[in-house]
This record gives structure tokens, sequence and C-alpha cells, in this order.
């Protein structure tokens, strides 16, 4: 396994360096060799690496959300709060009825089939979004408006909406005994809870870290160790308390930026190194799951489906973003940053099909969900992140730093160089 491990970073590593030199994010190279080298292409991964590759997409993903929360201010927050609030949910209600109605004529699915395809498919990738826009903070571009907090909120909360719909749909499909008021409600309960949940450990950490000020590595192993609990507590209360843990470990980086900036940046840079390797495993993990042939099977069908869904899915945005302060490149770029699709996709494209092999059902729809859903990972994520970079890099104005903002950061400088 570790053998495989090295095999990954190092091919990644140089995967990174090349595509930079022609203006392509890395992680576009880490998804295709995690493709290439996962059991569906040749097989080069080990298997017990495979085995935990759950784990490690989760932990991947905690460091990346912790360091989104640590960028999430509350100025900037209370600005786009609303607009963060809409496009969570009118871009992917677009897409998913989009793909419900069309689904029969490209697919031959039946309209629930479709619906159920268009829950696993209209959910934007964290996983690719979130370092990309975390990557614009840093730089401090668009941040006059405070564009990449809109777009790493929304993307946050849009996974929470899209999957509790998935739910209900597979629930409703295979007969299971499913309470669609109840699920419905849980929209909403988990991303309250979620926050609250987040918040209340937030400020337990902070207090913790001010009364016996821990080095900052330990503070940061103490908030990884916190956000995995997090998750397990989500699993553990999923059947009776609607929890989104994601949010919560946002939330927990959120209250640490509001209480104490100091420890919000130095936290961040921390994990920003951590983040080096964990941005390896998290795209490999993610390309390793994708299998080539299964999404072929769908071939031209598939495509101008996730396509046209797609286009759909850009006039929800737009209509989120009507009456804004935003320019017309500046939507532009928020309905581009909406593209990508991995992480959902790769979580539970296979689950339909399980679910009806357990219900005794036909199988055949599940087998295109999940060639579709593969697909679209192939087809959006590479492209998405592409693009997310050029445009990113061409329409966002750098916003210049305020006095308090540049102390800030010769502080946080000079505390780096002397550990």
């Amino acid at each position: 396994m570790a053998v495989s491990m090295a095999e990954l970073v190092l091919v990644s590593i140089l995967m990174d360096w090349a595509l930079r030199r022609i203006h392509i994010p890395g992680l576009v190279g880490m998804l295709l060799v995690g493709i290439v080298f996962g059991s569906y292409a040749l097989g080069w991964i080990d298997n017990n690496l495979l085995a935990i590759s759950s784990d490690l997409r989760m932990i991947a993903m905690i460091v990346i959300l912790l360091r989104a929360g640590l960028e999430l201010s509350k100025k900037t927050m209370s600005r786009v709060g609303m607009r963060a609030l809409l496009l969570s949910f009118i871009p992917a209600t677009f897409e998913g009825a989009a793909i419900a109605f069309m689904g029969p004529y490209f697919l031959g699915l039946s309209f629930m089939e479709s619906a159920i395809l268009g829950s696993v498919l209209a959910a934007v990738s964290p996983a690719v979004v979130v370092p990309l826009m975390i990557r614009f903070i840093e730089k401090r571009m668009g941040a006059e408006k405070g564009i990449p907090t809109l777009i790493l909120a929304a993307s946050s909360i849009d996974d929470v909406f899209v999957i509790v719909v998935y739910s209900v749909l597979i629930g409703m499909y295979t007969g299971s005994h499913v309470s669609i008021i109840w699920k419905l409600a849980g929209i909403p309960l988990s991303i309250i809870t979620g926050i609250a949940i987040g918040l209340a450990a937030g400020w337990v950490l902070y207090k913790l870290f001010q009364h016996f000020n821990p080095r900052a590595t330990k503070r940061v192993l103490i908030l990884l160790g916190v956000a995995v609990l997090l998750i397990r507590v989500e699993e553990l209360t999923k059947s009776w308390l609607p929890f989104s843990a994601l949010l919560a470990v946002m939330a927990i980086g959120f209250i640490i930026l509001d209480k104490r900036e100091h420890f919000a940046h130095e936290l961040s840079a921390k994990l920003g190194k951590i983040w080096v390797l964990a941005e390896i495993i998290l795209f490999t993990m993610v390309g390793a799951q994708v299998n080539i042939g299964v999404a072929l099977k769908t071939g031209l069908s598939g495509a101008a489906l996730i396509a046209l869904a797609l286009v759909f899915r850009s006039i929800g945005t737009w209509v989120c973003l009507l009456k804004s302060e935003f320019n017309i490149k500046e939507r532009l770029f928020i309905v581009i940053s909406y593209i990508p699709k991995a992480t959902v996709q790769a979580a539970i494209g296979a689950a339909p099909l399980a679910a009806m092999k357990l219900a005794g059902m036909n199988t055949q729809p599940g087998e295109i969900i999940l060639a579709v859903a593969v697909l679209s990972i192939l087809l959006t994520a590479p492209i998405g992140a592409w693009a997310i970079a050029l445009t990113g890099d061409r329409i966002l104005q750098v916003a210049e730093p305020s006095v308090h903002e540049a102390l800030d950061a010769a502080i946080e400088s000079e505390a780096e160089d002397s550990m």
C-alpha cells in the first residue's frame, strides 16, 4: 500500500507541474492519474489502498472544508448570504427537473428513474470548486464583492439539498418506507443543526486554544480530530436527527476566524501545507472510482443529456444572480464555477443500482444511472476545473488589502518564520 501511495504522489506531482506549465489546473492531472492507475484501467493501485479510499477522501475533504471555513469572514457572508441560499438549491432544481423530463427521451428511463438520475447529477463538486475558490481568496481575487466566498458557501449547502432529495426519490421508487415530509423538512434542519453544532464546537475550541495556547500544529491536529468525530456523529444520528457534518466543519473555521483572526490565518497556513498531500489523495481516489467502460455505455445520448442539463443549470444560476451587484463577466464566472461534478457522483452514483438489487428490481436503470454519473465526472470535472481557473484569472479583480489585513499578514509571516 505504501508503494502504491508513493507512486500516486510522485506521478501526481509530476502531472501537476506539467499541466500548470500549460495553464491547466493540477487537479485535472491528479484526476487523470487516478483514472489511469485505478482498477478500471491499469489496476496499479493497491486494493488495500482502494479499500480505505472513502476514509481518505473524507479526511481530505475535511482539510479543505476547514480551510474554507477559516476564510469565510462574517462581513462577507452577511453580504452574500441570501444569494448563497438561492444558489444552494435553484440551479440544482433546474438541472434535476430538466433531467427528469429529458431522461425518458434520451435514455429510455421512466420519469421517476430520470428524476433519480437528476438528483445524482445535480450536485456541484466541492472537491473541485472549494480548492480553486480558496486559491482566489488567498490572492484576494474577487474579494471586494465576495465572489469566491459566495461560491464556497453555496456549493457546500447545494450537496445537502441534493442528497436529501435523492434519498426521498430512491425510497419512493424502491417502495421503502420513507416519510417525505420528514425528509424534506430535514433539508433546512440539517443545515441549521450543522451550522449550530459547528459554531458551538468552534467556540469551545477557540476558548481552549486561548486558555492553553498549544502550538499551531497541535491546534490543527485537534481541529482534524474534532471534524472526524463530527462526521461520525452524523452517521450515528442520521436516522433521527438530520445533521450536516460538512457544514459543521466549515462553521468551526468561521467562528475561529470571527473570534481570533490571527489564530484562523495561522491554522489556515498549516492546513495549506497538509493540503499538498490531501489534494493528491482526494483527486486520485475520486479518479480511481471512475469506470470508463461503464461511462461509455451511454455514449452520445448520455453526453447530450449532461450538456443540455448543464444549460438549464446555468439558466438557474443566472436567475439567482439577477439584480445582483455582479457585472456580466462575474456572473459568467459564477455560472462556470457551478459546472464541475465529481464528489457526490462518485459517492452515490452506484447507490441506485445497489438499492434496486436489494429490492429485487430490474437493475438496468441503475446501470444507466451509474454510467451517466461516471460520464458526468469525466466530462465536467477536468473541463470545469480548467474553465474556472482560466476565467477566474481573467475576470476576478484583485482587491487591495486593508491596513489591518496587511498588518495581520505581516504578523502571520513572522509567526511562520519563528516555527
